[in-house]
């Protein structure tokens, strides 16, 4: 099938991945190297982050939590001091890299994010700001784990996205830094990029789509 829609994730994709920011706090506070990145695989669906993201919690909830799932661990991080490092720098080609996508397909984002604590959205009526928020009025459509009430790697949420687009998975390209939310994305019939680098993502995609992101690769180094 032809390919209609590209759907994008957000941190990691348009962003550096916060696993790097993560490394650097654990180097520097003595934690054990991606201690951080294993509390957030234990008990993925119900703990602190999954439920933060699904904006089942508040700030002070993830960060109370957070610090005991990390203590049982055997290192205490307190959820607080973790936020700060989600963001991470635009990536200026990837950005570009959409721009051509939306010229040709339907392009939709799907982010797990915390509404509460540096998302796309707020806790108020505020549009988001900075580099986001010049990215996010790209897309034709927005899904935010902290508004649905779902989070990848739940299938529902990637449902949503087709539904919304009026698209069929099969026609759908997929871009996650995150293989465990590639996967179902790949299991709907979607041809599922994970995010490894730049320039290996947009080879990926320019041979998923038909496109060619060489200029763009040249122009923003």
């Amino acid at each position: 099938m032809a390919v209609e829609a590209v759907i994008w994730d957000f941190g990691g994709v348009f962003t550096t991945s916060p696993f790097e920011a993560f490394n650097r706090f654990e180097a520097q506070t003595g934690a054990p190297r991606d201690h951080i990145r294993r509390v957030n695989a234990t008990n993925p669906d119900t703990n602190a982050w999954a439920l933060f993201e699904r904006n089942e919690i508040d700030t002070a909830g993830f960060d109370a939590l957070f610090l005991k799932e990390s203590t049982a661990l055997g290192h205490p991080i307190r959820g607080a001091d973790v936020l700060p490092l989600i963001s991470g720098m635009v990536r200026p080609a990837m950005v570009e890299a959409l721009k051509a996508c939306k010229a040709r397909f339907k392009v939709g984002c799907i982010t797990n994010n915390m509404v509460t604590h540096h998302s796309p959205g707020s806790d108020t009526d505020q549009k988001p700001r900075g580099a986001m928020g010049q990215i996010m009025p790209l897309f034709d459509h927005v899904i935010e784990s902290s508004k649905a009430g779902v989070r990848k790697p739940d299938p529902r949420i990637y449902l949503m996205m087709c539904e919304a687009l009026e698209v069929a998975p099969a026609a759908c390209v997929y871009l996650d830094d995150l293989g465990v939310n590639c996967k179902p994305a790949a299991q709907l019939g979607m041809k599922a990029i994970k995010v490894v680098s730049v320039e290996q993502t947009l080879a990926e995609l320019a041979q998923a789509t038909g496109l060619s992101f060489q200029t763009t690769l040249e122009a923003t180094r």
